[in-house]
């Protein structure tokens, strides 16, 4: 493993990027204030998941095709952007009482897990970044590079779990105030599904890997 100082600046690094409000977060949020923080803490295990494929992907060197390969770049990204999109149509044309209630139901959190993971592990920039990010804390001469991407990789997901679910505990309580309302909880339909809409919209227009 890479030196306890190496470990201390990517955790710093990690943690910082994490924070800082991105998709992922929008995503945990717009579910959260829905649906409760146990939807969003449902959606970030899912998101976790998503994102381990691509730290073994990255970690048995896959993600490099997504770098080279503008096509396999560019179907993943739509798959992706579809998919968000379908979950924001599926949204505005739900309904929004008792949202909270349905989302206790084992199916419905499976949905949610399932929903998590489909959008995490369709989105390319998610594989992007892990060959990217990591490659800078990994020490060949501390050999075993592979173990050393999955370690860094793992620990990455456990801080952003860890990051999501506080999103989602903040975000799930507000929008549990919010949601006494009958006329909020209509807005916030709508509120949720246009940022799904827009996550949508922003991945499919996202540029490529740079050469």
């Amino acid at each position: 493993m890479p030196e306890p100082s190496t470990l201390v600046l990517f955790v710093a690094a990690a943690l910082v990027l994490l924070v800082t409000p991105g998709p992922a977060v929008l995503y945990v949020v717009a579910r959260s204030v829905e649906q409760g923080p146990k939807a969003g803490f449902v959606s970030s295990l899912g998101l976790g998941v998503g994102g381990f494929v691509h730290v073994l992907a990255a970690t048995l060197g896959l993600s490099a095709i997504l770098v080279s390969s503008a096509t396999a770049f560019s179907i993943v990204k739509l798959i992706g952007a579809g998919y968000l999109v379908y979950l924001g149509i599926r949204t505005l044309l739900g309904r929004s009482q008792g949202a909270e209630s349905v989302a206790e139901s084992p199916r419905t959190k499976w949905r949610i897990f399932r929903d998590g993971v489909i959008v995490n592990l369709f989105n390319p920039k998610a594989a992007l970044f892990f060959f990217a990010f990591l490659p800078q804390f990994v020490d060949p001469a501390k050999g075993h590079v592979a173990l050393q991407f999955l370690g860094l990789g793992l620990l990455f997901e456990m801080l952003g779990l860890m990051s999501d679910s506080t999103y989602a505990l903040l975000a799930g309580t507000v929008g549990g105030w919010l949601r006494t309302n009958e006329r909020v909880r209509e807005i916030q339909r709508y509120v949720t599904g246009s940022v799904y809409l827009g996550l949508g919209v922003v991945t499919a227009l996202s540029g490529g890997p740079e050469k």
